[in-house]
């Protein structure tokens, strides 16, 4: 009986170690499976981290991009820029240069002519552009107010000048007269009137031509006076002929 009992308490003891020992591997097991969820847990948070910094490399890495396509704009804007201004720059000079050439030039046409009067360039050119004869001694310059019989030689003829002529001629009857009168813009009326007024060749009007005709001719003459515009001709042209240049007072 006592020999049942022992082996019945060791059968229990042995069974209640056996608990113990399952017991203890089931929390063994149970904390392994812990464990190793955690460890995924952590994992995870890591490779979101890692996935946050491979789109902030990228962000960085386009924005570097843009930062740099941004700075060639720039400096291709800033180089166009430049060379626009250099072109301007250049242009100005060109223009100012012309311009300043020009301007010499028109300078020693100035001087060239300064020595003398506006009106005895205006003589000397009018004669050059309308007198008969360029191979003259000398040059005479007459000035005829207006209300000047046109033949003072014919008392009988009353017609006259309605303004204020010049007349310029050679000292020879072949070198001719030009009379006109300017207008002050270049251009003058010039009229028809023989060398010296000498309508009928110095002599007086023959009795077989009409008076009243010859009135009507001079006046129709002088209605319609020829418009001539002066060049400026030749400066050298010019001196020489006012060297030559009497003016009647």
């Amino acid at each position: 009986m006592m020999k049942r009992m022992k082996f019945t308490c060791c059968g229990l003891l042995l069974l209640s170690i056996t608990f113990v020992l399952i017991a203890c591997s089931n929390d063994t097991n149970e904390s392994d499976n812990n464990d190793s969820a955690t460890n995924e847990t952590t994992e995870e948070p890591n490779a979101a981290e890692d996935g946050n910094l491979a789109d902030e490399n990228e962000s960085d890495k386009n924005t570097a991009t843009d930062d740099s396509s941004e700075d060639d704009a720039e400096n291709d804007s800033n180089n166009n820029t430049s060379e626009e201004s250099e072109t301007d720059s250049s242009d100005d000079i060109s223009a100012e240069n012309e311009e300043n050439n020009g301007s010499s030039s028109g300078e020693d046409e100035d001087n060239a002519l300064s020595s003398y009067s506006p009106e005895e360039i205006e003589y000397a050119r009018v004669w050059l552009q309308l007198g008969p004869n360029q191979d003259i001694d000398e040059l005479y310059v007459d000035h005829v107010p207006a209300g000047t019989p046109l033949d003072p030689n014919d008392e009988e003829n009353d017609v006259s000048y309605p303004e204020d002529v010049i007349q310029v001629s050679g000292s020879r009857i072949v070198d001719g007269m030009v009379t006109y009168s300017g207008n002050g813009d270049g251009s003058i009326n010039v009229y028809n009137i023989p060398y010296g007024n000498r309508w009928y060749g110095g002599t007086p009007r023959p009795d077989d031509i009409d008076l009243e005709d010859v009135k009507e001719e001079m006046r129709d003459m002088l209605k319609n006076p020829e418009l001539v515009s002066i060049d400026p001709g030749d400066d050298e042209a010019v001196i020489n002929i006012i060297e030559k240049m009497y003016i009647i007072e």
